[in-house]
């Protein structure tokens, strides 16, 4: 569904990607790790256009992403959710929801459902909400465009317990229904018991590719790309 070949990313004459290498199936759960500042948000920006990547292969349903702009990536089936959430302030729960509603599927009854606290909320301006009741209403803004490909930028980062696994069951709700997704995150508990394949990113490029059970099983691994 989703592929990346020896992918280059720079912002202006800075490179921050050196060579990522992703591939995700449809339907499946792609986990993206790495320390801080190794290059995970800038391989989302360039998959979605944000920072066009200026070398390697991009592709999404055997479609090239690399000349098309960001709205056009979007209209492909890419919903973003991304790293601060950035719902739209002034706007109230519904409308943010309402303002990005396309297709069939995801719609204001099915997104509370999975969310009752937005249907709770309705009428509230998003700017009123918690942290994480912020995060939901992007998670649900994201889905209300019925994407193809669901991508969640630090899903839980920043978030209370309880909040978090609120958060995290709702994704599992999520990819159960078939939904493909891709998604970074530092919480591997809770993380890799739901991806199908993780990639790991160090200093821009891809250093590790595999199943989660063999990361989780491997603490060597772990502290080298992953510890503090």
């Amino acid at each position: 569904m989703l592929e990346l070949q020896a992918v280059q990313t720079f912002y202006g004459s800075s490179q921050a990607l050196f060579g990522v290498d992703l591939a995700l199936a449809e339907g499946e759960m792609l986990a993206l790790l790495g320390r801080n500042g190794m290059g995970k948000t800038t391989t989302i920006r360039s998959i979605c256009g944000l920072t066009p990547a200026r070398a390697g292969t991009l592709r999404f349903m055997g479609r090239d992403l690399r000349d098309l702009p960001a709205f056009r990536i979007a209209r492909l089936g890419l919903g973003l959710v991304p790293e601060g959430r950035r719902c739209f302030p002034n706007l109230t729960v519904r409308e943010n929801l309402l303002a990005t509603a396309r297709g069939k599927g995801w719609d204001l009854t099915s997104v509370a459902k999975l969310f009752p606290r937005l249907e709770e909320r309705a009428e509230q301006s998003a700017r009123t909400l918690s942290g994480g009741e912020q995060q939901m209403l992007a998670i649900a803004r994201a889905l209300m465009t019925n994407p193809r490909l669901l991508i969640l930028d630090e899903a839980t980062e920043g978030l209370a317990p309880v909040i978090r696994q609120e958060i995290w069951a709702a994704i599992r709700d999520v990819k159960g229904g078939g939904q493909s997704i891709l998604v970074v995150d530092k919480n591997l508990k809770d993380l890799l018991p739901l991806s199908d394949a993780c990639v790991i990113l160090e200093k821009g490029s891809t250093v590790w590719q595999g199943r989660p059970a063999d990361l989780a099983a491997d603490a060597e691994l772990q502290d080298r790309y992953l510890g503090v």
